[in-house]
């Protein structure tokens, strides 16, 4: 992808219909979604934020050559192969080539992977500049624009409020998403101050949250998980991922179980993951099975039931709580150790 303009520039095609009555749109058939991570990042633009050096770039560059590969996503997500653009705007071509080669381990590079480090600010033209590569590379699985301040621009006349900056600046990338029905993932920060909500940690106005149709926040864990990704969106189910970083092959994968598990001190964690095991066991049959004091088990699955981490039911039988037991994977593989 060339960085001249005259090939680089193309308009961005007019909006799809956005007027019917009911009985028309009740009566259209709608193509499924596109997305490049089923259950996590459908079509349509994605925020994924996070404290400087937790891992954002890593996380973008294993998902694009991924996806450009067909290969599993985080480790074990299907995901279907096509074109995928990378535009790493804090990068040098020699930085990218050195991570490529940690996270390929020897493998080839999938030639559907297109990596730029370059584009200008959405306002003056980066819309188009990404609409050429779009038209270019029909059938495209995913852009990235890492990192999202390199391109929003400086607001246009007349906006009054922060608010109304942000979500003009975000709303540019969504009409790209929304023309070309391509997920676009936005890679931003988060403020230096905690947050009970996650999306309170984005950076910015809550306009940028807003504006795009699903939010991702990074979290480096202090337990025993090295990271939660927080989901939430138009398209996606509002849940948390337990995460884990191979620093070595500069590799995210999901853990399995739920994030709180992961998130629990050592013997709660172990009870949890029995009792999600074996629905129903007494404390004396989980002491017994992991080998632990009975009393131990016995007060760790009180302050639990308290918690909230485990329901207790009449006769001193423990199960997991009903928000665990519904909470599913987003794609039913079978996990793969993938070097990504």
């Amino acid at each position: 992808m060339t960085a001249l303009p005259d090939r680089a520039l193309h308009p961005v095609p007019e909006r799809p219909r956005t007027t019917w009555n009911a009985a028309e749109l009740m009566a259209v058939s709608f193509p499924d979604p596109t997305w490049a991570v089923p259950g996590i990042i459908a079509e349509g633009v994605t925020l994924l934020a996070g404290p400087p050096k937790v891992g954002k770039s890593w996380m973008s560059l294993g998902l694009g050559l991924s996806i450009a590969a067909g290969l599993p996503a985080l480790g074990s997500v299907a995901v279907e192969a096509g074109p995928v653009l990378y535009l790493a705007l804090e990068d040098t071509p020699r930085r990218l080539q050195s991570r490529m080669r940690t996270v390929l381990a020897g493998r080839p590079a999938p030639s559907t992977l297109t990596l730029d480090t370059y584009c200008p600010p959405l306002p003056n033209g980066g819309d188009q500049y990404i609409a050429g590569w779009l038209d270019e590379n029909p059938g495209a699985r995913l852009v990235v624009i890492d990192v999202f301040t390199k391109v929003r621009g400086t607001p246009p006349p007349g906006m009054n409020s922060a608010y109304e900056a942000d979500y003009a600046a975000v709303g540019r990338a969504k009409r790209v998403a929304d023309t070309y029905a391509v997920p676009v993932v936005l890679v931003h920060h988060v403020r230096k101050a905690a947050a009970e909500d996650f999306l309170a940690t984005v950076s910015g106005t809550n306009g940028l949250a807003g504006a795009a149709d699903a939010v991702l926040v990074l979290e480096r864990a202090r337990a025993q998980a090295d990271g939660i990704l927080h989901v939430t969106g138009r398209d996606v189910d509002e849940t948390d991922y337990a995460m884990s970083f191979d620093s070595q092959a500069g590799a995210w994968s999901l853990l399995d179980g739920p994030a709180e598990e992961h998130l629990m001190q050592d013997t709660r964690a172990l009870i949890s993951r029995f009792i999600r095991e074996c629905p129903g066991s007494k404390p004396a049959q989980i002491a017994e099975a992991l080998q632990l004091a009975p009393g131990t088990v016995r007060a760790t699955c009180t302050r639990m039931a308290k918690d909230g981490q485990v329901r207790a039911e009449p006769g001193g039988k423990y199960f997991p709580p009903e928000t665990q037991s519904q909470q599913q994977h987003p794609a039913a593989v079978t996990p793969v150790t993938l070097q990504l």
